[in-house]
């Protein structure tokens, strides 16, 4: 009778464990899955804020020019506000990104990348970190808003904003013992809707100045304005907040306040 007993429980107890096995490796399995679900979610949200951050809020795009030194050098990469002039109006003197209103870039050749690096890209540009199309836009200095009277150049070799000559040494690049901040002179008044736009490296830049042969005539429509450019990202030596100096268009805007 006893052995009988002892054998019963044993016969439980044997089966209790497989039991015990049975189902330890289900929950197990059923674990990795979970997290790995909860992976995905967490990757999917990312990406879908950083999408919308990159759509509404804030871009990346690198620099292939010199137009803009010494404010921006080449191969330098920015962070553009594109709230801006959609919820913040623009301002003179700010940094500004837009499309090509037509006839100002030369065409391009199309880019070649091999299928990996071509979808890294992609993904990084749905997320704003890449701008495959920077080639495709351009970037200057605000100057001229519509209806500015814009001139140059004075005795001082300055040019003037509805009569009021602009200092400009902060941020202009000038040949060395050049004076003058346009080799060549004009007299502009910018029709509604449209900006003048001008580079920081004045004798290096085709900007409003010379684009008077295209379809625009060198005015930029303010709907081709994506941002502006708020920060340098990289390289990190170049790291800088990119600044509108609001002193230099001071006096202009007291103008404009005296005239309404």
């Amino acid at each position: 009778m006893t052995d009988e007993v002892l054998a019963s429980r044993s016969d439980r107890r044997v089966s209790g464990s497989k039991k015990s096995r049975s189902t330890t490796a289900p929950s197990k399995k059923r674990s990795v899955l979970l997290f790995i679900r909860d992976l995905l979610i967490i990757f999917v949200v990312a990406l879908l804020i950083s999408f919308l951050i990159k759509t509404f809020l804030i871009r990346s795009f690198y620099i292939p020019s010199g137009s803009m030194m010494n404010t921006l050098q080449v191969d330098d990469r920015i962070i553009v506000n594109q709230l801006e002039p959609e919820v913040i109006p623009i301002s003179r003197g700010d940094v500004i990104v837009f499309k090509d209103p037509g006839g100002w870039l030369l065409p391009q050749a199309e880019l070649v990348q091999n299928p990996i690096v071509a979808s890294a890209d992609w993904l990084l540009s749905v997320v704003g970190l890449s701008a495959p199309d920077s080639n495709d836009h351009l970037i200057k200095r605000v100057i001229g808003l519509p209806g500015d009277h814009v001139v140059c150049c004075n005795a001082l070799g300055q040019m003037s904003v509805n009569d009021v000559p602009l200092n400009e040494s902060a941020y202009v690049l000038l040949p060395e013992g050049e004076t003058k901040v346009s080799k060549d002179d004009f007299d502009v008044t910018i029709p509604g809707g449209s900006l003048w736009m001008m580079g920081d490296n004045r004798y290096n830049s085709k900007d409003s100045r010379y684009n008077g042969d295209t379809v625009g005539k060198g005015y930029v429509p303010v709907d081709n304005v994506v941002g502006r450019a708020l920060v340098v990202s990289w390289p990190l030596a170049h790291w800088a907040w990119l600044d509108d100096y609001p002193d230099v268009f001071r006096e202009v805007e007291h103008a404009d306040k005296g005239s309404e």
